[in-house]
């Protein structure tokens, strides 16, 4: 029996078990709608989303918006959450050590919401949900099967903020993204 967003929330918001419990301002545990057909998987949380409790809200949630747009997809249909639930220091990347240890509340977002696409934005995030060591330059473009999931990589909104070269290949995946659901859709009314 899977548990609820609730109850993994409850533990989420309790946890000890990595030193960045001791300089996060909060838990960014995740938002959105728990039917979603579409779930985004960020790194961690920034400065924005640690102090505002939620992921996606600074600068490169402003970009996730507008490629949602983009895809038809409102943000109110979707559900985002990050593999850290907790803001690494100075932005830093997230460590082996943090990804072990903060995952299992991942896997069992993902088992909760149980999405038909799930859209993984930069490396850490494609690597975990993939399981490669491969990076997402040479992944984005195509979508994936993970066990029942689609899965299509892509840049995080950030790397294309910063490097403008970027953003029209992170527009051709929000394009992917369009069809993709269109096709989960038709397979899942032909079951």
């Amino acid at each position: 029996m899977h548990r609820t967003l609730e109850e993994i929330e409850a533990d989420a918001l309790q946890c000890r078990k990595c030193e960045l419990c001791e300089t996060r301002t909060t838990v960014v545990f995740g938002v959105g709608n728990p039917d979603a057909e579409v779930m985004f998987i960020g790194e961690a949380p920034g400065k924005q989303e640690d102090l505002g409790a939620e992921p996606f809200i600074g600068a490169a949630g402003k970009l996730l918006n507008r490629m949602l747009e983009r895809a038809g997809i409102n943000r109110p249909d979707i559900y985002i959450a990050n593999v850290l639930k907790c803001r690494p220091p100075g932005n830093r990347d997230p460590r082996p050590d943090e990804i072990q240890l903060c995952s299992p509340y991942l896997r069992e977002q993902v088992r909760a919401i149980d999405p038909d696409v799930i859209v993984t934005l930069g490396n850490f995030a494609t690597k975990f949900i993939l399981k490669t060591d491969k990076g997402i330059t040479s992944l984005r473009g195509q979508a994936y099967t993970a066990g029942k999931f689609y899965v299509l990589p892509t840049f995080h909104p950030a790397a294309a903020i910063y490097d403008q070269s970027k953003l029209a290949l992170l527009e051709s995946d929000f394009d992917l993204l369009g069809e993709l659901l269109r096709v989960a859709r038709e397979r899942k009314a032909a079951r």
